[in-house]
């Protein structure tokens, strides 16, 4: 009789988690379930969205309900030392850092990963909106395709992550960061569904969180405004400084760098005939800049450390592809060109208003994220 493979779902209490460990069990994977403890400031234990008690508690319930062991792993201290003090560090400097970005490269697939591994774990399953394609690569004109085709799959071709069949849920982007070693041991049972048939899903299975909201928030700030953190645990971060026009006219102060992202509007505390957007942060000067929407926009930036999900860098030095500036922004079109020391420049098509130094430019050829690196400018 074969021994089903093991996979180690990754929990959190809410309806995507669950649903992917039910799918799991039901296609006859033997499942095993486990939740992070992940840090939270002293006396707000309630505010961390990932792993609040009622979260915990609904996990355990939905473990329960599928007959599957439930483990709970203490990653407080390595969420602090890598997640928290990243996102301190990055805007102390003036950038504005994406902590799900290092969470996934450090914590859910680093430390979490091995965890399960060290189970007898064949795979770890989490319930983000991303699809895998396993099996060797597909050859076709598009250039960015033509990947070096070593890695450590089986059969010797590269894993490929896709975007979701649901684009409003796609997640692709937050896990560019994975490479082929992680990749070979996970799965994504939900890239293939809507967020609604989740929820269906959920109530077919009986499961308690089926109607359990989603939550927006970063997880340990819960619904706190980030400033508010960032006042409280970085000292000195409130250094107040001019606000300057696109003419580097002084048209008020602002309360710290820190406090203002590329192209915000509200918060800014001028009063003019036209709505302001913040264009730039210059740190040498420690002074806002800000202008019409007519100024937004941007046409080329530079990102590194490149990551590339295959492992190779693709063969040529200049690639048609799309790109992707945040999380929440629409793919653009643009041409991509390899630097030295692992650099990428990117120019597009038409002006992007966002472009913002700390979030990832993440690059797709088709259906396939290939890659990406941090914007430094």
């Amino acid at each position: 009789m074969n021994t089903p493979p093991r996979v180690v779902v990754a929990m959190s209490g809410g309806v995507d988690s669950s649903v992917a460990a039910a799918l799991l069990q039901e296609q006859g994977y033997e499942v095993i379930g486990m939740m992070m403890r992940l840090w939270s400031e002293s006396g707000r234990q309630d505010d961390n969205r990932c792993c609040t008690p009622d979260a915990m508690a609904q996990a355990r319930r939905v473990a329960a309900l599928l007959n599957i062991p439930f483990y709970a792993v203490d990653a407080q201290q390595v969420f602090f030392e890598t997640v928290v003090h990243s996102f301190k560090d990055g805007y102390a400097q003036g950038i504005t850092p994406n902590p799900c970005l290092t969470c996934n490269r450090s914590i859910r697939w680093d430390f979490l990963l091995r965890r399960a591994l060290a189970l007898g774990a064949d795979y770890m399953a989490t319930g983000h909106y991303a699809r895998l394609r396993r099996g060797r690569l597909r050859r076709d004109r598009l250039r960015m395709d033509r990947l070096h085709r070593d890695s450590t799959h089986p059969d010797g071709s590269a894993i490929q992550i896709l975007r979701a069949t649901d684009s409003g849920k796609d997640q692709s982007y937050v896990l560019h960061v994975l490479g082929q070693e992680q990749l070979n041991h996970a799965l994504f049972p939900l890239g293939e569904y809507t967020k609604p048939q989740v929820r269906e899903l959920a109530r077919k299975f009986g499961l308690p969180v089926a109607e359990r909201p989603e939550s927006q928030d970063l997880c340990f700030l819960g619904q706190e405004d980030y400033r508010t953190f960032l006042q409280r645990n970085v000292p000195g971060i409130q250094q107040p400084g001019p606000i300057l026009n696109s003419q580097g006219e002084m048209i008020g102060e602002h309360q710290g760098l820190a406090f203002f992202t590329i192209g915000q509007r509200k918060g800014l505390g001028l009063t003019s005939q036209r709505p302001t957007y913040v264009l730039a942060k210059d740190l040498k000067r420690n002074a806002l800049v800000v202008g019409g929407a007519d100024e937004l926009g941007q046409s080329e930036l530079v990102a590194w450390p490149a990551h590339w999900v295959s492992g190779q860098a693709p063969a040529e030095d200049e690639n048609r592809a799309q790109v992707k500036i945040r999380y929440t922004a629409p793919l653009a079109w643009g041409w991509v060109r390899l630097l030295p020391e692992g650099r990428i420049r990117v120019r597009f098509d038409e002006p992007q208003r966002d472009i913002t130094p700390g979030q990832a430019a993440v690059i797709y050829v088709g259906e396939v994220c290939l890659g990406g690196g941090i914007i430094q400018s």
